[in-house]
């Protein structure tokens, strides 16, 4: 396995479109790092720049501390499974398996020993004579993956490889992989749009978005300290709730928004931001931290809408024309239409400058 490093790695297309600008951090040996983001924010172009699919327009790219700049994909020693499986239909598994390594002049009684070897990791010993027609999506996507594995590769990259699995397998994969990546102890880059697959599967996720990085670190740390507003509302489901407003201090911390003055008590941050008195900022509170108040309440909102999904209900409310979420446990619920009085929970709110968006007070 092998470290990666990537220092100002930038795509620019002919037309002038910059597919990621100055890409910058380092992917450690045996790390499986995420790379996360809406459509079209330059996620899968740094993947295949990684492979060598993609040129570079500017910037270095090392693997294993060596410049890969201008070496073929062939010459990377990485493999890489795409969203489509792209198995050989006429082939079984066994074959799939070897294919590459076949291609690659290997000879006969070593390619079947790692066939057998990423068969047995992959629980597919008893499939290698079927082939593709009669697995299911989990099976084909694991000969995918242990197609690559075989090769015994510096850096596993993964393109989205379970946005064609429905919801029960997809979680069922994510654990196989994360369960893979331990016992491997390999190098993996991990591309997917869902903010839930980053935060389960990533020992460090890269957030992008129009081909920027916006902020690098674990899964929990860009849950609890988002460096931007961008970041604050792509990861967590459901999203961030978001009060626009004027910050006003005094005894405690008020924010003055078009629905009237809220409540925000006095933050672990309240020293920092009274620099923030008379400014326009935003207000994030999550939804775990939005809760009915049997006492001392921050504002109160419609209820519109309560989504009970088993260990926890989904409170759907409307102030003014802001929708919110709460998240909250079980419990005896109150009709649509009902007026809740609810609190803010001070010592975890994130304040972000309304006009760039970026994290303040800390």
């Amino acid at each position: 396995m092998a470290a990666v490093s990537l220092q100002q790695l930038c795509k620019v297309y002919p037309n002038g479109h910059v597919g990621v600008a100055g890409a910058s951090f380092e992917i450690a040996d045996g790390e499986l790092m995420v790379l996360v983001g809406p459509s079209g924010c330059g996620k899968t172009t740094l993947l295949r720049m990684i492979a060598g699919l993609e040129s570079i327009s500017g910037g270095t790219l090392s693997i294993g501390g060596t410049v890969v700049n201008e070496v073929p994909p062939k010459g990377r020693d990485i493999a890489m499974v795409f969203q489509n499986y792209a198995l050989y239909p006429h082939m079984t598994v066994a074959e799939n398996l070897g294919f590459g390594l076949k291609l690659r002049g290997h000879k006969a009684a070593e390619i079947e020993r790692r066939v057998r070897e990423a068969a047995v990791l992959l629980e597919l010993e008893s499939r290698l004579d079927a082939r593709p027609a009669a697995l299911s999506g989990g099976q084909r996507q694991r000969v995918a993956l242990g197609r690559a594995l075989v090769r015994d590769p510096k850096v596993f990259l993964l393109d989205e490889p379970l946005s064609n699995l429905d919801a029960k397998l997809r979680q069922a994969m994510r654990v196989e992989i994360a369960r893979l990546h331990r016992r491997l102890g390999a190098t993996m880059v991990y591309v997917t749009h869902d903010q839930v697959e980053a935060m389960t599967l990533g020992q460090r996720i890269v957030v992008l978005d129009g081909g920027v990085v916006q902020q690098i670190d674990t899964p929990m740390a860009l849950y609890e300290r988002p460096a931007n507003l961008f970041v604050a509302g792509f990861l967590g489901s459901p999203a961030m709730n978001r009060f626009h407003g004027t910050l006003r201090a005094g005894h405690g911390l008020m924010l003055a928004t078009a629905h009237g003055e809220i409540a925000l008590g006095e933050p672990p941050q309240a020293t920092a931001l009274r620099a923030w008195h008379g400014r326009e900022v935003v207000v994030g509170v999550r939804p775990e931290h939005l809760q009915p108040a049997a006492g001392e309440a921050a504002l109160e909102a419609r209820l519109e809408l309560a989504e009970p999904v088993g260990n926890e209900v989904f409170l759907n409310l409307r102030l003014g024309d802001l929708a919110l979420v709460s998240r909250i446990p079980p419990r005896p619920l109150p009709e649509p239409g009902a007026t809740l009085r609810l609190a803010l929970a001070a010592e975890r709110l994130h304040f972000f400058d309304a006009g760039d968006g970026r994290r303040i007070g800390d």
